[in-house]
């Protein structure tokens, strides 16, 4: 059963007996971290919890992860990685929607996006979150993201006196912002008249 289809409390499936190895443990603490926060949210997250439905001991939670925060960080990457992954079909026009829509899909379509807003709002006065959520989370989607406009720019669908970093400001800041000051809502023609506006630009003739 694959955790899409697991109810909440389902511990992760596990494979043979016997003492698991520790990368083992680790991946199903995080599937069940990343379940429990693409389907509940964070407030019922606790390391008891987590603990018990992983089948692993608190010690062990404690030892990888000092705070709730760092936990549910972690779990939270864990399950928007698959879905998040930058497509490249070659036409970067797509790609950037395409991907914009999957994170608005999780943003506002399971409670990832208040976690994730939660979890930006704790870094702000958690020094050790804000670092692991720029390492793990934000540093990684930008990456992710450069890389394919470095691809797209190559081949000539972006000007080569475009600054990337730039363009991923622009587009994930304008649904972030939707995001954080929800007065409209992110939807798919939001999504698309984002990425118009930045390939083909807003200047008169």
């Amino acid at each position: 059963m694959t955790s899409e289809h697991r109810p909440p409390d389902a511990p992760p499936a596990r494979r043979g007996r016997g003492r698991r190895p520790a990368e083992e443990v680790r991946s199903d603490v995080l599937e069940t971290v990343g379940h429990l926060l693409l389907t509940e949210g964070s407030a019922d997250l606790t390391f008891e919890r987590v603990a018990r439905l992983a089948g692993v001991s608190k010690t062990t939670l404690y030892k990888w992860w000092p705070s709730k925060g760092a936990l549910a960080l972690d779990g939270y990457f864990h399950a928007v990685e698959e879905p998040l992954a930058f497509a490249d079909t070659g036409d970067i026009r797509a790609d950037l929607t395409s991907q914009l829509r999957a994170w608005s899909r999780i943003m506002t379509r399971t409670p990832g996006g208040k976690v994730l807003t939660e979890l930006i709002g704790q870094s702000q006065t958690d020094a050790d979150l804000a670092s692991a959520y720029r390492s793990l989370y934000s540093s990684e989607r930008r990456r992710l993201a450069g890389e394919r406009l470095a691809r797209a720019q190559q081949v000539g669908q972006i000007r080569p006196d475009v600054d990337v970093r730039v363009v991923i400001d622009q587009l994930w800041g304008a649904a972030y912002h939707r995001m954080l000051i929800p007065d409209e809502p992110v939807t798919d023609d939001f999504i698309t008249a984002l990425v118009t506006n930045v390939l083909d630009g807003v200047g008169g003739d």
